[in-house]
């Protein structure tokens, strides 16, 4: 089968030579089974003005660069020949700025999928969308000035612009602004509006794009070493057995190589488990049809109770957060290869 897969975007300008601007550049792998479907890459090359990194071979992905005024239509034209009847699995890390023990899980996942591959099935069987950083601005503020910034870094919320930030978790459009905040300067600020934020609206239309498809959604924080679905409001799901069965598989698959200095992992509703929330990201997903949807919360820095040191990082845990994550989201993965609702049609 032919197959494409976002590698990364060029949001940002970057110079490689004199009036060479890259500004939403598209920066795909292909893979491809046969002679016939490498030809196909080769003639979209010239037909597309593409800037092939790497030629795909049987045995080897290649690389393409994109323009981002051509990305419509290079998707479309491989669609032809690609093969859209596969379950797409989400991953999000750092929607809130001052998570950074996220990012290794992220990382993680996309080392496995992409260089040292251990499960082909997962990656041959599996569309995976995998969105490494979910704040920028947020995460660069909390690097380079605030530590534990949480928000995002928008601006126009008071008429001095004295308070900053949006809480990205609380402005998706599911029970918006019931249980967050309509102050400015509160670390749960939800926002002028549901999907009022660059970043909320970005993860809203990869997730409507492959809505059809997509089967399980993970939108990693920290901390609590929990996994918790919804609703916010405390009301179920239909299928609420089955999110919360799939969940204590890949809270036991966790468990099993967890570090034993860290506590096991417990599953729950998150109104249930903490309070009512709202607005948030895994809510909206779950409301649009997707069948399992989870805010990962990932241990507590040496098992803080603190909701700010707790998410500080040990240097030591960074690999390990990546490979006791992986293991349970391999078991979600494997999950939804045997239940997808493709294989129900």
């Amino acid at each position: 089968m032919f197959k494409i897969v976002l590698f990364f975007v060029l949001y940002f300008s970057f110079s490689i030579a004199k009036h060479e601007h890259y500004d939403g550049y598209v920066v795909y792998q292909i893979t491809v089974t046969d002679k016939q479907q490498a030809e196909r890459v080769y003639t979209l090359e010239n037909e597309l003005l593409l800037d092939v990194w790497l030629y795909a071979a049987p045995t080897i992905p290649g690389l393409v660069l994109v323009p981002g005024p051509m990305r419509e239509r290079f998707q479309s034209e491989v669609a032809a020949i690609g093969d859209t009847n596969k379950p797409v699995i989400m991953l999000q890390s750092l929607l809130h700025a001052r998570e950074w023990v996220t990012l290794p899980v992220t990382l993680y996942a996309i080392e496995k999928l992409v260089i040292d591959i251990t499960d082909k099935n997962l990656v041959d069987n599996i569309d995976w969308i995998i969105l490494p950083i979910a704040n920028p601005d947020g995460y660069e503020f909390s690097h380079e000035h605030l530590r534990f910034w949480r928000k995002n870094r928008s601006t126009g919320h008071t008429i001095t612009n004295l308070c900053v930030g949006v809480d990205l978790n609380r402005n998706f459009g599911y029970n918006f602004g019931l249980w967050s905040s309509d102050i400015a300067c509160s670390e749960a600020y939800h926002g002028k509006g549901p999907f009022s934020e660059p970043e909320s609206q970005a993860v809203r239309s990869i997730v409507l794009e492959h809505s059809n498809r997509l089967e399980l959604y993970f939108d990693v924080h920290s901390h609590g070493s929990i996994i918790l679905y919804g609703y916010g409001d405390g009301i179920l799901p239909p299928n609420g057995l089955t999110i919360h069965l799939v969940a204590v598989r890949i809270a036991q698959a966790i468990d099993a190589v967890k570090w034993p200095s860290k506590p096991n992992y417990s599953v729950g509703n998150i109104a249930l488990t903490f309070a009512n929330v709202s607005g948030t990201a895994m809510d909206y997903v779950q409301g649009i049809g997707v069948p399992l949807s989870y805010i990962h919360e990932m241990p507590a820095h040496r098992n803080e109770n603190n909701s700010l040191t707790g998410t500080l990082v040990d240097p030591d845990y960074i690999e390990q957060a990546g490979y006791e994550t992986w293991e349970g989201i391999k078991v979600g993965a494997r999950w939804v290869l045997e239940n997808s609702r493709r294989n129900k049609h």
